[in-house]
């Protein structure tokens, strides 16, 4: 879904209060918590975390499951493993309603991409 926010804090507002929204607030904190230097803003209608123009994630809530963007996801290290239970593809997890997060790799793969991201390697597509 795309939702017409000036903000993030807008953004949030007009999210409706459903799982997703509970989920992305919940990937939103793992991104946030692990690096509070990235910079929240809204850029193609959803959420993006990075800094000066170099972004390591995008999140939105689409109709079905929320969408966790991340570039290309086999340049991070262990991904498979970490994403088990996950339906994915080159730069899309998408978590569904069934998923317990907390019961995943998906905060050890955040926190490996944003190492990578520290490092100035490469994350793009």
């Amino acid at each position: 879904m795309q939702y017409d926010a000036k903000n993030p804090e807008e953004y949030l507002e007009l999210l409706e209060d459903d799982w997703r929204k509970e989920k992305l607030l919940a990937i939103r904190q793992m991104i946030l918590a692990y690096a509070p230097e990235l910079e929240e803003v809204i850029r193609y209608k959803m959420l993006n975390y990075g800094k000066d123009d170099n972004y390591v994630f995008a999140l939105n809530a689409q109709k079905h499951y929320v969408s966790l963007y991340v570039g290309t996801i086999d340049k991070v290290e262990n991904a498979e493993t970490l994403l088990a239970g996950y339906h994915y593809g080159k730069g899309c997890i998408r978590v569904k309603k069934s998923i317990k997060i907390e019961e995943t790799g998906l905060e050890q793969f955040i926190h490996n991409s944003i190492d990578m991201w520290r490092a100035g390697e490469d994350t793009a597509c």
